[in-house]
C-alpha cells in the first residue's frame, strides 16, 4: 500500500501560504468550460484550507502551449469558475513566477485564493527546471498537491518543487488522497468477481494497463475502437472499422496470455459514415463486415452480456467509452454501461479522461464510487508505473 503525507498532517495555520497545486486542466469551447468537474473536486480542500486561516496560492497547467505565452491556453476562464464555485473573489496573477505573482502573494491575507497563470507558460516547467522550481517556491510556506492527473509527470510543479520544502510541510490534498484509496482499492483487489472494462479508440497506450488488469481481474469488457483491434486480430473481417493494424499482434498476444478472461462485442453497430450516417444498423460480429460498414458502438446483444457480467461483479474499472458517445445515433451501448456499473452492487471507479464524459453525460455519475480526475495517471497507476508526484509525497 502506499501512504503519503495528508493534508491533516501539513502545519497550516492563520496566514500560512500554501503552493496548492492543482489540475484544472479542463475541456473549454472558446472561454466556455464544458466540464468544471476537476475544478469542483478541489473544493473540498480548499474549503479546508480557508477554515484553518491560509492564504492559498493555486497553480495549474492548462492544455499544451509548449513553454510559450499564448492566451488560448490563459486560466482566466477558470478563474472565473472557481469564484463562482467558492463564493469569494478568487485574486489573479498574469504571471506564475516573477515580481507581480510575488508580490500577489505576499499581499494575500488570511482566507485569501490567488490564482497564478499557466504553469507551462514557462518551459521549465515541463523540463521539471530547478531554477524555475525556485521561483515558484517563493510564492509559499508550505506545499500541497491535489493534481492527481499531473502526477506522472516529472514537472517542476510536481517534483521540483515540493523537494524544495522540508518534507513536512508537503502533502497532498483529500482528492490526491481519495484517489490513491480508491485507485487501490482496484490494485489491491479484494472484492470478487473483479471486472474490468476497457474502451476507447487504440489499444496503443493501454498495453501496460491492459496486461496489469490481465493479472489483477477475473474479466475484461473490451469496447470502442480497441474491440474492433481484438476482433480483427482474431480474423474477423472489419470492413471500414477503425483498426490499430500497429497492435494486431499485442493483441493476439493478450487474447493469448493466462489471466483474465478477455470478453469481446458479439455484435456492433454499423453505419456508412460518422458524421452523416445514411444507415445504422446491427451487424452480428460472427457474420463480419463489408467495406462500408464501420463499427461505431456495441451492439444490443453485447449490451445485454456485459450487463449481465456487471451485474455480478465486486470491484469494477470503467476506462473508456464503449462508442462514438458524442454522436447521439452511437452512444445507446456507453450510456447503457453507464446505468449498469451505476446499479452494480460493486466498489465502482471510473479511470479519468473521456470515461468522465460519459458518465455524467449519462446522468448516472453521482452513482459511482469514484470517479478519477486523471486519465494517464490513473492507467499508469493501475499498470504499476511509478508516479513522481506521488513517489515525492510518500512517508
Amino acid at each position: 500500500m502506499i501512504h503519503i503525507r495528508t493534508l491533516d498532517q501539513l502545519p497550516v495555520a492563520r496566514n500560512t501560504r500554501v503552493f496548492y497545486r492543482v489540475d484544472y486542466n479542463v475541456p473549454l469551447e472558446g472561454t466556455r468550460i464544458t466540464d468544471a468537474t476537476r475544478i469542483e473536486e478541489t473544493l473540498p480542500t480548499l474549503r479546508a484550507l480557508l477554515d484553518k486561516g491560509a492564504a492559498v496560492v493555486i497553480a495549474s497547467h492548462l492544455g499544451r502551449p509548449k513553454g510559450q505565452r499564448n492566451d488560448k491556453y490563459s486560466l482566466q476562464p477558470i478563474r472565473a469558475k472557481l469564484s463562482e464555485l467558492l463564493g469569494r473573489d478568487v485574486a489573479w496573477a498574469s504571471d506564475c513566477v516573477g515580481d507581480e505573482a510575488e508580490n500577489a502573494a505576499a499581499q494575500l491575507a488570511a482566507g485569501g485564493v490567488l490564482l497564478v497563470e499557466n504553469l507551462r507558460f514557462h518551459a521549465g516547467e515541463e523540463k521539471n527546471d530547478a531554477e524555475f522550481a525556485a521561483q515558484l517556491r517563493k510564492l509559499a510556506d508550505v506545499y500541497l498537491n491535489d493534481a492527481f492527473g499531473a502526477c506522472h509527470r516529472a514537472h517542476a510543479s510536481i517534483d521540483a518543487l515540493p523537494r524544495l520544502f522540508p518534507k513536512d510541510h508537503t502533502a497532498g490534498g483529500l482528492l490526491l488522497e481519495k484517489e490513491l484509496t480508491f485507485l487501490q482499492k482496484v490494485t489491491n483487489v479484494s472484492e470478487r468477481p473483479f471486472v474490468a472494462l476497457l474502451g476507447g479508440a487504440k489499444i496503443a497506450g493501454k498495453i501496460e494497463p491492459l496486461e496489469a488488469l490481465q493479472k489483477l481481474a477475473d474479466k475484461i469488457l473490451i469496447g470502442g475502437g480497441m474491440a474492433n483491434t481484438f476482433l480483427a486480430a482474431r480474423g474477423v473481417p472489419m470492413g471500414g472499422s477503425l483498426v490499430d493494424n500497429d497492435s494486431l499482434d499485442v493483441a493476439r498476444r493478450i487474447m493469448e496470455a493466462d489471466g483474465a478472461e478477455l470478453v469481446l462485442p458479439v455484435d456492433l453497430i454499423v453505419a456508412d459514415s460518422l458524421d452523416a450516417p445514411t444507415g445504422v444498423d446491427e451487424v452480428e460480429v460472427s457474420e463480419g463486415f463489408v467495406a462500408e460498414e464501420k463499427a461505431f458502438d456495441i451492439g444490443p446483444q453485447t449490451v445485454k452480456l456485459y450487463e449481465a457480467e456487471l451485474k455480478e461483479a465486486k470491484t469494477i474499472f470503467w476506462n473508456g467509452p464503449m462508442g462514438v458517445f458524442e454522436k447521439e445515433e452511437f452512444a445507446k451501448g456507453t450510456m447503457a454501461i453507464a446505468k449498469a456499473v451505476a446499479n452494480a452492487d460493486a466498489i465502482t471507479v471510473v479511470g479519468g479522461g473521456e470515461s468522465v464524459e460519459a458518465v455524467k453525460a449519462s446522468g448516472f455519475a453521482d452513482r459511482i464510487t469514484h470517479i478519477s480526475t486523471g486519465g494517464g495517471a490513473s492507467l499508469e497507476f493501475i499498470a504499476g508505473e511509478t508516479l513522481p508526484g506521488v513517489e515525492v509525497l510518500r512517508n
